[in-house]
C-alpha cells in the first residue's frame, strides 16, 4: 500500500553502505502544525540518489511504503520512500493579494418577496450560526 506526505526538507544524512550489496540513505521531513512533527524516510539502492537535488527548506512531496520486520523478538519499522517532487510554492497566491473577506450577506442583497411577506438583509442577523 503506498502513501504520500508533503513537508519541509529538514534534514538529508549521507548514503551507508550497510554490506557490499546493500546502501540506504535517511532524511527526514518536517511537517507543519501546532505541533510540528519530525518524520524519517529511508531510501535504498538505485533510489538513494533521489533526494540530492534537494536541500533544507525545499517543500517536498516524499511517496512511500510502510515497511516492517521482526528480528530477535524485536519489531521494527521503516517509512521507505521511492519517489520525491517538489511542491509547487503558494506564490501565486501571494502575488494576487490577500483573500476577499467573504461576507454572505453584503449592500448588493435584493429584497425578496413572496406574498406578503418581506424578506430584508437585517432578518439573517440572529441565525445560531
Amino acid at each position: 500500500m503506498a502513501f504520500a506526505t508533503e513537508g519541509i526538507v529538514h534534514r538529508v544524512f549521507e548514503t551507508e553502505n550497510k554490506t557490499a550489496s546493500f546502501q540506504a540513505r535517511e532524511f527526514v521531513i518536517k511537517l507543519e502544525g501546532n505541533y510540528p512533527q519530525f518524520i524519517k524516510f529511508q531510501l535504498t539502492q538505485d533510489k538513494c540518489d533521489i533526494i540530492s537535488n534537494y536541500k533544507e527548506g525545499d517543500k517536498i512531496k516524499v511517496h512511500f511504503d510502510l515497511r516492517g520486520r521482526e528480528w530477535n523478538d524485536k519489531y521494527f519499522t521503516n517509512l521507505n520512500a521511492w519517489k520525491v517532487e517538489t511542491v509547487a510554492q503558494e506564490a501565486a497566491v501571494e502575488a494576487s493579494g490577500p483573500p476577499q473577506e467573504f461576507s454572505p450577506i453584503d449592500s448588493s442583497f435584493e429584497v425578496s418577496s413572496k406574498g406578503s411577506d418581506t424578506i430584508q438583509a437585517e432578518d439573517f442577523g440572529d441565525l445560531p450560526f
